[in-house]
């Protein structure tokens, strides 16, 4: 599905979320808040997760506490989760197609860098399974003092692209997320979609393009071929 404008320069590199994108910890993080906010006798599902996602641990704790009339504060909320978290954290299963995808770009010579919204310390614990990791050329967390605002705001992908020492304009961003996708555009990027099923695909109007999953990718679409990255 093809959306935003076909009148943008060929990418040169990729810059990718990581939630959802790259590992499969977004059931992770929803079986954590339910057991949160089931002690409430609450429901966290998806016409609440779908307004957070991609967005800042803080943002979505005020949210679903709102959402949810929940008797506690951002801070008290996320120490609960946290808890919950650090254990699923240490075993996050792959997306789909997402090592092979990371293999053939950078067996390319493409320019690769992660941008995720998650602190240093929970991408390292989230990663440490999966060797193809150190294949990236940059990692950009959500706790970089360079990034003054989080998704949906521009600068994550804006220092990431820096760190590729590439114009935002030339880059390619894989997301997940609404806020992913309002942010890959506010930066001047391109940007291909790969929603979790149970997202609306037509909300996303701001990609260039929705697929479902990596695997749909093509590279060439991009500019992203073997001839330009050699």
């Amino acid at each position: 599905m093809a959306f935003g404008s076909s009148s943008h320069p060929p990418s040169v590199a990729v810059l990718f979320d990581l939630d959802g994108v790259l590992i499969d910890s977004e059931p992770l993080y929803t079986q954590a808040t339910q057991a949160v906010v089931g002690r409430f006798g609450k429901v966290f599902d998806w016409s609440v997760k779908s307004e957070i996602i991609g967005r800042s641990s803080l943002e979505g704790a005020v949210y679903t506490i709102e959402a949810l009339a929940l008797p506690l504060s951002p801070e008290e909320y996320l120490a609960e989760r946290g808890v919950h978290l650090d254990r699923l954290f240490d075993n996050v299963p792959l997306m789909p197609g997402a090592a092979e995808l990371v293999q053939r770009l950078d067996d390319l010579g493409v320019p690769i860098a992660v941008a995720t919204s998650s602190a240093r310390r929970l991408f390292l614990q989230k990663t440490a399974p999966h060797a193809f990791f150190s294949r990236f050329d940059a990692v950009v967390c959500g706790d970089d003092p360079r990034v003054r605002a989080l998704k949906p705001a521009p600068d994550i992908f804006l220092v990431a692209a820096g760190e590729l020492g590439v114009a935002p304009e030339q880059c390619l961003v894989i997301e997940d997320s609404l806020a992913g996708v309002a942010a890959a555009r506010a930066a001047g990027a391109r940007v291909v979609a790969v929603p979790d099923p149970h997202v609306d695909a037509k909300r996303y109007t701001q990609a260039d393009r929705v697929l479902a999953n990596l695997g749909q990718l093509d590279l060439a679409e991009f500019g992203l071929s073997a001839a330009r990255a050699t």
